[in-house]
């Protein structure tokens, strides 16, 4: 199994950890909002389980049926966990509007807090880590997972929260009341994921500070050429997959050419970790004088 696999393994042993814990904690303070907090931490498991699928989905080389790899599992994935995010935060919300209708006395409170806030100590430490990772594995699930799990630790903070001021003012509605801004807050997290999931499938341009990145790593490296044209590139999981037409003089040899790419290539691999590049080597007579110049650079 590969880094990001194990790290997606791990993250169904921290959330089985922490559901223990939050489960403990509702029942010895029967707090709406602390049992909305152990709701939420079971989705925490089903899109770690999600996040565990599609790492190892993706890791799979390509083959017959998938010639450009597995990549976008990490998107379905992804866009798995957004659903499940929006799905919590329904369940909180209406777990909220029962605490509004039903409110009660919190029991053992400081107890429950205790426990609950050791559940979100591993949370926050453990959401830190696969963002961390995530991002320097280029594994969108992964970073799915640490921002569902983060949206749990602003949850678990709000409800803490909560049960402190419920407790000292007497005010039982202040537990549903933070339970439902923190349902709000997790509402918009999910949309984030969803929305960051749903471009890459529907296969989105890269930010633009990364299309700088290739423009250069392209303008540096294709001496022997006039121009490239027609950019194209999306990204799917880890892979970034990167497609342009370059146009050389007509009288060039292939293998000269050939060299050209090759160039061109390594550079934007060197500076894109995991892009994979097809050029489309064009005559002189397709130039369009609109896209990456590099004449001048021939004649220095």
């Amino acid at each position: 199994m590969n880094q990001a696999g194990k790290l997606a393994a791990g993250s169904l042993i921290v959330g089985g950890v922490v559901l223990a814990l939050k489960v403990l904690a509702w029942y010895l303070t029967g707090s709406v909002a602390l049992l909305s907090d152990a709701l939420e931490t079971v989705l925490n498991l089903a899109s770690s389980g999600a996040a565990l699928f599609a790492v190892v989905v993706a890791a799979r080389p390509a083959d017959d049926n998938h010639p450009y790899g597995h990549h976008k599992a990490e998107l379905l994935s992804a866009a798995l966990i957004g659903l499940l995010i929006l799905g919590a935060a329904a369940m909180i919300l209406r777990e909220a509007w029962h605490g509004f209708q039903t409110p009660r006395e919190i029991e053992a409170p400081f107890l429950g807090l205790a426990i609950s806030f050791g559940a979100t100590a591993i949370n926050a430490l453990w959401a830190t880590l696969l963002l961390r990772r995530g991002r320097a594995l280029r594994s969108r699930a992964l970073t799915a997972d640490g921002h569902h799990l983060m949206a749990d630790v602003v949850t678990s903070a709000g409800v803490a929260v909560g049960i402190v001021l419920a407790v000292f003012t007497g005010l039982t509605w202040l537990d549903p009341a933070l339970a439902l801004l923190v349902a709000l807050n997790i509402l918009w997290t999910g949309w984030q994921v969803m929305r960051d999931a749903l471009g890459g499938l529907m296969d989105e341009a890269l930010p633009e500070e990364q299309m700088d990145v290739i423009r250069q790593a392209i303008a540096d490296n294709a001496h022997g050429a006039h121009e490239a044209h027609d950019l194209r590139v999306r990204q799917a999981g880890a892979a970034t997959f990167v497609d342009f037409h370059l146009v050389v003089p007509g009288d060039i040899s292939v293998n000269d050419a050939h060299d050209v790419c090759d160039r061109i290539e390594e550079a934007i691999e060197d500076a894109i970790p995991g892009s994979e590049v097809t050029i489309h080597v064009e005559p002189e007579n397709h130039r369009e004088f609109t896209g990456i110049t590099v004449e001048d650079r021939d004649r220095s």
